[in-house]
Formats: C-alpha cells, sequence, structure tokens
C-alpha cells in the first residue's frame, strides 16, 4: 500500500509517495526530513556523532560510503559541511530511497546516488577527486554478530570478509591526495579497522573513543584517517553519551545543536 504525503519544505511544495512501512522524520536541522523504513536500517545516534566529528570543509566534495538512506548528506548539509555529494550503496532499494531523500530535500543538483559496490567507486566518480569520505559501515566482523531476520538490516549491520576491503580499496581510488576518511566502528574492533585502513594506505590520524556512561566501557570509536599520509596518531578528549542519572551530557547537547533546536 502506498499513500501520497505534501510537503512544504522552504518555500517549494513536494508530493511525494511513501511506501506501507515508510515514515517520515524530521531531523530538526535547516527543514530536512528523512524517509525512512520502518523494517530496514534506520540511523541513530552514531551517524549524528560522525557527521560532528568529521572536519569537512563548506566547499569540499564528499562521498558518502554505504549510505543506507542518505542521513550523513542530510547531517553534513544542514550543518554546511561540503558542497557536492556522491552516495553509494550496493543494495538497489537503499540507492532508490536516497534519491527519494535528495529529491525530498531540493538536494537532487549537488547529490549524485550511486548503485554499487565501494569497489567500483572510480567508475563512476573521477578518481584522485573526492576530499573528504564519511562511512557508518557494516559493524560486525565475519560471523561475529547475530544474523539480522531482515536482509536489509543483515546487510547493513554486517559485513562479509569482502565488505570493509572493497570500502577502502574504494575510496582510497576516488580520495585526493591527502584526502581523508572519517568512520565509526565498535571500539572493540578498533585495532582491526586501524590496521585494514593502513594496509589500504589511508593511516589513521585522529581518533575518539565514544562512551555511553563514564562508568562504562567505550562501544564505539570515531576514526580519521589520511590517504598517502606518515604515521601519527592523534587521540582526542573521550566522549561521553549520558550522565550518570541517563541525561544528556553538555557535550553530546553540543553536537546535537540542542539550543538551535526544538523537541529532541
Amino acid at each position: 500500500m502506498q499513500r501520497s504525503t505534501s510537503l512544504i519544505l522552504g518555500r517549494a511544495q513536494v508530493s511525494i509517495i511513501l511506501k506501507e512501512d515508510e515514515t517520515i522524520e524530521d531531523l530538526q536541522l535547516d527543514g530536512l526530513k528523512l524517509i525512512q523504513k520502518q523494517n530496514a536500517f534506520r540511523f541513530g545516534m552514531d551517524s549524528v556523532i560522525l557527521a560532528h566529528f568529521a572536519e569537512i570543509r563548506e566547499n569540499d566534495i564528499v562521498a558518502d560510503f554505504g549510505t543506507g538512506n542518505g542521513v550523513l548528506i542530510l547531517l553534513l548539509k544542514g550543518r554546511k559541511k561540503g558542497k557536492k555529494y556522491y552516495a553509494l550503496d550496493i543494495q538497489q532499494e537503499a540507492a532508490e530511497l536516497t534519491e527519494r531523500n535528495m529529491i525530498l530535500n531540493h538536494l537532487e543538483d549537488v547529490a549524485t546516488v550511486i548503485h554499487t559496490d565501494a569497489v567500483d567507486a572510480s567508475l563512476y566518480i573521477e578518481p584522485c577527486s573526492v576530499d573528504k569520505i564519511i562511512c557508518n559501515p557494516p559493524y560486525g566482523q565475519p560471523y561475529s554478530a547475530l544474523a539480522s531476520p531482515s536482509i536489509q538490516k543483515a546487510i547493513a549491520r554486517n559485513q562479509d570478509e569482502e565488505t570493509m576491503d572493497h570500502l577502502l580499496r574504494g575510496a582510497f581510488s576516488v580520495l585526493k591526495g591527502r584526502g581523508k576518511i572519517y568512520i565509526v566502528y565498535p571500539a572493540p574492533q578498533m585495532m582491526y579497522i586501524m590496521k585494514l585502513l593502513q594496509k589500504h594506505h589511508l593511516e589513521p590520524k585522529r581518533f575518539q573513543m565514544v562512551y555511553p556512561y563514564i562508568h562504562k566501557p567505550a562501544n564505539l570509536v570515531l576514526i580519521e584517517a589520511v590517504k598517502d599520509a606518515r604515521p601519527t596518531l592523534h587521540p582526542m578528549k573521550p566522549l561521553i553519551i549520558y550522565e550518570r542519572d541517563g541525561s544528556l551530557t553538555n557535550e553530546l547537547k553540543s553536537v546535537y545543536h540542542l539550543e538551535e533546536q526544538t523537541g529532541f
């Protein structure tokens, strides 16, 4: 079943068709909206903190590898990070959803959606032309995570043996010299992803550990790696998500720019 929905974004009214399993979320950021599937990958805090962590300039050309539904591009655009975007995903359904989200937010002129395996990125994007890559990749190492009952969720959250290798090979091929890639990854697998980055000549330069609570182990790590750079690693101040009483820390509130929002 499908239903028609009309939205007014900026000065223009957009009429779109929502599928039965889809919802529209208000990102509370510069009027941006996001179509999401109820039973597939839905964006979370990891996407928000990654978009905040990434040092992307207003005039940068940016690629999002494994775009899912395009939320990272929307978060970057809302923060005025980047001027031109490529969104890549191996799943046709995800690419189509991202395309609809770009149209919904009037970004089709600055965002190109590509349905492809990331390893083939240079077939669609000029080699050595991208300033920054942002990537919220599948989290599970092979066979280390429980399989999802949803095919889309399984692909989005469980990598096979080639997934990260393909992502990083593709990233190297399209990044400019000294271009940067930003990744969020499970903290317990930090050594695995850093070694893999180095294998592909993407040198980790900055990292930030993310802790749910100050008294709990880190569960995520944010990493910046630079193409063909010398090895020098700079740890950043840890990011703590919650106070002991369960409220958001002031640092996390600043990540979400809550002072600019109403109703997070």
